[in-house]
């Protein structure tokens, strides 16, 4: 057995965590790059604490999921500042901006030069810019993962900069960060973030680490989603949320993912809808499709045992088989409100298109069995 695993240099969890950014910030640099969402205000008080600490800073805000463009926007204002710290604070699209610039503060040459597909997809020479990563919503798991995902619009596609010396010098999590998080938005987190921990448990490159990881998100994720949706002030619930986007994001950077980024990647790119959003509506499906293709062509299979792991995790009954556990998804993603595809955009005459671009990308190398372009296409069936 063989395997790696690498995360953010150091990683801080608990409630009031935000309180120490500015002073460990000062262990970095004196130059800082503030990446936000587009509520640039959450970053007030934080902005406040780096100017005590004599730390200047110049922000930069991404409205939306980031894009090629808006990077090199964020590039170019953090080189003009002569920054040399980069801090991100926001959902995932803050912190993959924050990772790009980092990397490209410190690395020569254009940002296409490191993009996987559309670019060069030439290694990173340098270790990125220091970078601190604070989440607000729990999802993506990004302040530990060793990717940015971006948009290029002119290519219709989602690529990715990808390269362990992206890795942040430090991930601060405070679950009190995502306590503001509406229903919606903590239903599409935190089903990406389910989704990725099931992915990452099933992948046909997970380790003993990251299973270990991937469990223990998955109780987290099992016992309290349903709860902070319904109850945004449940401080247990969005700590329990904040826990499973972390052990998420450190599964699928050791492991990989599967068949659901494996659809979420190409998709993205081409309906205007957001990544969790994506992944909830194809997760019960996925999951059922691969059950099946398992037992008919993969029965001794060690991902079938850890499916049938995941139905007594969620449904809480040790004698839960693996349909118990599809069906669980269903009626989760039932109760949070997940839009099917078509209400997200998608056509059936793109089917064809997506099923290409799905089965060349990269997460769906990682799925526990390769799928047949007919079980893919039965997949945007179920899930439109």
């Amino acid at each position: 057995m063989k395997f790696e695993f690498a995360t953010a240099t150091r990683i801080i969890f608990g409630p009031g965590t935000i309180n120490q950014v500015a002073s460990l910030a000062g262990e970095f640099g004196k130059r800082a790059c503030i990446i936000t969402g587009r509520t640039a205000e959450r970053a007030q008080t934080l902005l406040e604490k780096l100017k005590e600490q004599k730390i200047d800073s110049v922000i930069f805000s991404v409205s939306g999921e980031p894009t090629t463009e808006t990077v090199k926007k964020g590039i170019e204002l953090a080189r003009r500042a002569n920054c040399n710290l980069v801090i991100s604070i926001g959902g995932g699209s803050a912190i993959d901006t924050g990772k790009a610039i980092a990397a490209m503060l410190t690395n020569s040459g254009s940002l296409e030069d490191y993009l996987e597909i559309v670019g060069l997809g030439k290694p990173l020479s340098c270790p990125a810019a220091p970078h601190i990563a604070i989440p607000t919503t729990a999802g993506t798991g990004a302040e530990v993962t060793r990717n940015a995902v971006l948009g290029v619009p002119e290519h219709k596609v989602k690529v990715s900069m990808r390269s362990p010396l992206m890795l942040p010098a430090l991930a601060l999590i405070d679950p009190v960060l995502t306590n503001s998080m509406p229903p919606e938005i903590t239903a599409s987190t935190g089903l990406d973030a389910l989704t990725q921990l099931v992915e990452a448990y099933v992948s046909n490159k997970a380790n003993p680490l990251t299973d270990g990881i991937c469990r223990e998100g998955l109780i987290c994720a099992g016992r309290s989603l349903r709860r902070a949706f319904e109850d945004g002030g449940d401080e247990s619930a969005r700590e329990d949320m904040a826990l499973a986007s972390l052990f998420g994001g450190l599964g699928l950077a050791n492991a990989k993912l599967g068949a659901v980024h494996g659809f979420a990647g190409p998709l993205g790119g081409m309906i205007s809808a957001g990544h969790g959003s994506i992944c909830a509506a194809l997760l019960p499906h996925v999951t059922e499709i691969n059950v099946r293709a398992l037992k008919n062509r993969r029965s001794d299979s060690a991902a079938l045992s850890k499916y049938a792991d995941i139905a007594q995790i969620m449904t809480g009954k040790s004698t839960a088989r693996t349909e118990d556990g599809v069906e669980w998804l269903r009626e989760l993603c039932s109760a949070l409100k997940v839009l099917p595809l078509s209400q997200l955009g998608l056509k059936e005459q793109d089917f064809p298109d997506v099923v290409a671009k799905a089965g060349k990308s990269s997460s769906m190398k990682g799925n526990p069995i390769e799928l047949t372009d007919d079980e893919l296409m039965e997949i945007l069936k179920k899930a439109i």
